[in-house]
This record gives structure tokens, C-alpha cells and sequence, in this order.
């Protein structure tokens, strides 16, 4: 069945593969975004849909929000993702987090919409607690530089949670570990991205620590999967659910991995580690296994694959894949 669907953070990452996949499932699509972070041009697929719309604005902006209509569901992926990005301006980064939930908030309750928050690992902060399950309160400084978006993203989630208690509000939350793939800024400074620019560009490969702090790897079909499977089930699965790739891999390993696929001649080179940067991050995904029987299917070195070629595009460059 055809919805009406809003999704915040259209033009993003995560937002511009999400808009595409729900046109191809043949709904109607509104997209909001302001360009904080993001670029038009990774919505050109999405814009060749008569059933796509897009609306230029802020989610802090009650006016905005209140204006935006009725719509069967809501997806809220509006907010700077990567440190630096959401460190850039951080009240901004805070206030989208919690003056956008709280504005969306109000419109799924007026309109019976139901909502899905884009939350994050960063919520465990650096954990304790290895893997993490959903049931871990975390493990963060709210009074760092990450804090934030670490803070933002959990007060987010307290207002979905209280909306959903106070007034029954349908709401979904998904916690998002480490993914990547094609639409990734190529300066927002994530890991994935930067070695990728740097390998391709032969420029050093920049590992901070000493290279044995690990993440997780989800590519982005598999979490954009994810998402849709979680706000499609009427099992009363609100959430949150972690979604990411159980597989772990330290910095060296990804950077060795990155540096074959492109057969780029960089050196590594070692940084001091960034405060309040987590050693360890894996998720624990038996919820979204035993509940929605969802979980990812792309290996490391083939979502890699799939990237690369993206990247050296956008950078102009060669690559080897």
C-alpha cells in the first residue's frame, strides 16, 4: 500500500538513500532539509520521481514543521553526524536534536503519524560494556566535546519515549553504529571516508591512537533495510533497536583493507587519540535478529567496493576497483 511519507535530512547521507529506496517502493516522498551538512545533488536521483517533493527548511523552526502537513509516517534523520560537523556548531547540533524531535514530535501527534527517530551508538558513549545491547545505559561525558550530539541524541530519545507514554504516539527509534557508502561527505571526517580520500589521493593515512581501537561496519543498503523493516512491523517493536554489523575490525585492519582494494602507495601515520573517543564499538543486534529478523548482509570488503568508485568520482581521481 502506497504512504505519504516525510522524511528530515532528505539530502544527507542516510536521508538521500532512504528517499530513493521508499520512491522505488512506489510511495510518495516529501524530503526537508537546510544544507547544513549536505549537498542537493545526492537527491538527483530521487527528483527525476514525480512522486517526490522537496521542501527547503529547519526542524528547529516550529512555523516550519507545523506548515509541512499531514503524512502517514515520519522519518527524522535531520542532524550533523560526524564530529566534525556536529562540533562545528554545537548548540546548533544540540537544538536539532531536541527543538527538532520536540517540533516533530507535535506534528505526529496532531496528525497521527507514525515517527521514526534516527538515533546513534554515540548514546553508549566510550562503553564499559562490550558489546552493547540496548539495555546498556551508557558510558558518556556530558560535558565534552562530543557531548553535543552524545547529549542531543539521548534527550531525543526521552522525548520519543515520553511522547509515546504521554500520549501514545507511534513512535520507532533505531540506534545506528558505524555505516558508510556512496553520498558520504568526503570531508565530514569519519573514518571510512577519510581513509578512502586518502588512499585514493596517496596522501598518508591518518590513524589516531595507536590503531587498535575497533568499529563496526554496516553498509548503507543493509541499515536502510533495516530502518524500513523496523517501521513497517505492527508488532509494538518501538524500540530502541542497535542496527549495525557485528563485525569488528580494528584501524589498522580497516586502513590495510582500504590501502589493497585501491593499490594506493600511502604510508600510515600515527595521531594522538581525539578525547572522549571510544575504544571499542560493536553492537549487539540479537533484538533486531529474534524480533525482526533483520540483519545486514554485506561484508566489509565488498561494501568497500561498492564505495570506492563513489569516492573517486567525487574527488576526481583514479581507483583500481
Amino acid at each position: 500500500m502506497s504512504k505519504t511519507i516525510l522524511v528530515t535530512g532528505a539530502s544527507g547521507f542516510l536521508g538521500s538513500h532512504l528517499c530513493k529506496n521508499l520512491l522505488e517502493q512506489g510511495h510518495t516522498v516529501t524530503g526537508l532539509d537546510n544544507f547544513f551538512t549536505s549537498a542537493r545533488e545526492n537527491l538527483h536521483l530521487c527528483e527525476q520521481h514525480d512522486s517526490f517533493s522537496f521542501i527547503e527548511g529547519d526542524i528547529i523552526d516550529p512555523q516550519t514543521v507545523a506548515g509541512l502537513g499531514s503524512y502517514d509516517e515520519i522519518y527524522n534523520l535531520a542532524c550533523p553526524a560526524s564530529p566534525p560537523h556536529y562540533q562545528k556548531d554545537p548548540v546548533y547540533t544540540m537544538k536539532t536534536s531536541v527543538f527538532g524531535a520536540l517540533n516533530l514530535l507535535e506534528l505526529a501527534k496532531n496528525t497521527g503519524a507514525r515517527i521514526f527517530q534516527a538515533s546513534t551508538s554515540e548514546v553508549y558513549g566510550d562503553p564499559e560494556v562490550h558489546p552493547q545491547n540496548e539495555d546498556y545505559v551508557g558510558h558518556v561525558n556530558t560535558l565534552g566535546p562530543r557531548a553535543c550530539y552524545d547529549e542531543g541524541k539521548r534527550a531525543a530519545e526521552t522525548l520519543f519515549m515520553d511522547y509515546h507514554r504521554e500520549y501514545g504516539v507511534d513512535i520507532r527509534i533505531v540506534r545506528i553504529f558505524n555505516t558508510y557508502g556512496p553520498h558520504m561527505d568526503p570531508e565530514d571526517g569519519r573514518v571510512v571516508s577519510n581513509f578512502i580520500c586518502q588512499a585514493l589521493r596517496g596522501d598518508p593515512i591518518t590513524i589516531y591512537g595507536d590503531g587498535s581501537q575497533t568499529r563496526s561496519f554496516c553498509y548503507v543498503d543493509d541499515l536502510i533495510n533495516g530502518f524500513i523493516t523496523l517501521m513497517n512491523n505492527n508488532k509494538n517493536i518501538i524500540g530502541p533497536v542497535n542496527m549495525g554489523k557485528p563485525g569488528e575490525f580494528t584501524m589498522k585492519e580497516l586502513a590495510e583493507l582500504v590501502m589493497e582494494i585501491t593499490q594506493s602507495s600511502s604510508q600510515v601515520t600515527y595521531h594522538d587519540l581525539p578525547k572522549d573517543d571510544p575504544k571499542k564499538r560493536r553492537p549487539d543486534i540479537t533484538k533486531a535478529q529474534s524480533e525482526l529478523g533483520w540483519s545486514p548482509q554485506i561484508a566489509l570488503k565488498e561494501g568497500l567496493e561498492k564505495t570506492i568508485p563513489w569516492f573517486a568520482q567525487k574527488i576526481g581521481v583514479q581507483n583500481a576497483v
